[in-house]
C-alpha cells in the first residue's frame, strides 16, 4: 500500500495496512535519512500548492525592501491602498521571523484594512496542483487551504494581542466591520475549495484558548468551520483544522463542529488533552496527531515506545495518522524520526494488538 494510499484511507475511516506516517514538506530536508523514511512509508504533506489564486481589480500593491537595523537585517512589506499605506517589519531569525512592527498601528488603519480585504477577487487555479500530484505521484499527498479564521487574522497577524485587546474594547464595531467582510470572501472560497482537486483542506486553526477565548471561538470560529465543511461534504471533500495546543476549554466545541479530522492535535505531555481524552471528547473526529514535540528530546529507544503508546491509545478501532508538523532539533531529528518509522514498525499494523 502507498503512502498517500494510507493516509487517505485514514481520512475517509477506512483502515490501511498501518498507521499512515506524515510529516510536512518543509520539514525533511533532502539526504540519505529522507531517502531512508521515504523508502519505510512516510507521507509528504504539501501544502505548497493553491487551489486558487487572488487578484487586486483596484490596483492594491505590494513592495518589500531590506532594512539593516543597529546592525541586524529586517523586511520592511508596505502595501499601497486608496486610503493610504500599511506597513511591516520583520526580522528573519532562520526558519521563521520575528514581528517587529505589525500592520496595524492604530485606529486610521481600519479604512486601509478593510480595502485590503473588500478588494479582493478570487478564482479557481487548478492546473499546478494537478500536475505537482502528478510529479510526485504516490509519496506525497497534496492539501488544500481554505486560509486563516478572520478573526485570528485581525487579532495575531495584524494586531498583536495587546493592540487587539484595546480595540476589543474601544472599538469592537470596526473588528466587526473588518471581520464581517472577510467572512463574505471567505464565502466565494470554500466552493473553489470543494471543487478543487484536493481530498482535504485545512481551514484556520493556531488557536490559543488563553487569547481567543471560549466565547469568541464559539462566536467567531466555529461557525466559519461548519460553513465551510458543509460546503467541501457537498462534494465529497473532507475538512480539518490545526489545533496544536490546549483543547480542553473548547473541546465540546470542536466535536459538535463539521470537521473531519482534527490535525496537528498534539497529546499530553505537550498539551491539557491526552490521546484518550482527545477520542473520548471527539469520538468522530479522525486524529491527525503531531508526535510531542517534547519526546524528540528524548533517547531513541522512549520515542520509539512512545510511538507505540500513541497507537494502542487509538486500538483496535480509532484509525490515527502521527505527523510531524513542528521543527525538530537539528541534532535529533535523523535519530527521532527513524526510531518513529521503526516504532510504526512494530507497533502499527493492523490489526492492532
Amino acid at each position: 500500500m502507498t503512502p498517500r494510499k494510507r493516509v487517505e484511507m485514514v481520512l475517509r475511516k477506512e483502515v490501511p495496512d498501518e498507521v499512515p506516517f506524515t510529516i510536512y514538506e518543509a520539514k525533511l530536508p533532502q539526504c540519505s535519512v529522507e531517502r531512508q523514511l521515504r523508502n519505510e512509508g512516510i507521507c509528504i504533506v504539501n501544502r505548497k500548492f493553491s487551489v486558487m489564486r487572488t487578484r487586486s481589480p483596484h490596483d492594491i500593491r505590494h513592495e518589500s525592501h531590506n532594512e539593516v537595523i543597529n546592525g541586524v537585517a529586517h523586511v520592511r512589506r508596505i502595501i499601497h491602498t486608496p486610503a493610504g499605506d500599511l506597513s511591516t517589519l520583520d526580522r528573519p531569525a532562520g526558519f521563521t521571523s520575528w514581528h517587529v512592527e505589525k500592520l496595524f498601528k492604530g485606529p486610521e488603519d481600519y479604512e486601509k484594512l478593510l480595502w485590503t480585504v473588500k478588494d479582493i477577487e478570487v478564482e479557481p487555479h487548478y492546473d499546478a496542483f494537478i500536475q505537482a500530484e502528478k510529479d510526485f505521484g504516490e509519496d506525497a499527498i497534496f492539501r488544500a487551504a481554505i486560509g486563516s479564521n478572520p478573526l485570528h487574522q485581525i487579532m495575531i497577524t495584524w494586531m498583536g494581542v495587546e493592540a487587539f485587546a484595546i480595540e476589543w474594547l474601544e472599538r469592537r464595531d470596526e473588528i466587526d466591520r473588518l471581520y464581517n467582510t472577510m467572512k463574505e470572501n471567505l464565502r466565494k472560497v470554500y466552493p473553489i475549495v470543494a471543487q478543487s482537486p484536493a481530498l482535504h483542506a485545512n481551514f484556520g486553526g493556531n488557536e490559543t484558548a488563553d487569547v481567543m477565548g471560549r466565547e469568541r471561538f464559539e462566536q467567531y470560529v466555529v461557525p466559519l468551520y461548519n460553513e465551510a465543511a458543509e460546503e467541501m461534504h457537498k462534494h465529497g471533500k473532507l475538512l480539518g483544522t490545526h489545533l496544536d495546543g490546549n483543547n480542553k476549554p473548547w473541546a465540546d466545541l470542536v466535536a459538535d463542529s463539521g470537521l473531519d479530522y482534527i490535525e496537528a492535535f498534539t497529546p499530553a505531555p505537550d498539551t491539557d488533552m491526552s490521546m484518550a481524552d482527545a477520542f473520548e471528547a471527539w469520538s468522530d473526529k479522525i486524529m491527525w496527531i503531531n508526535y510531542p514535540s517534547s519526546i524528540h528530546l528524548s533517547s531513541d529507544e522512549e520515542v520509539e515506545e512512545t510511538t507505540g503508546e500513541l497507537i494502542k491509545a487509538s486500538a483496535p478501532d480509532r484509525p490515527l495518522i502521527i505527523g510531524i508538523t513542528e521543527d525538530i532539533p537539528e541534532h535529533r531529528w535523523r535519530d527521532s524520526l527513524r526510531a518513529i518509522s521503526r516504532g510504526i514498525d512494530k507497533y502499527g499494523r493492523y490489526p492492532l494488538a
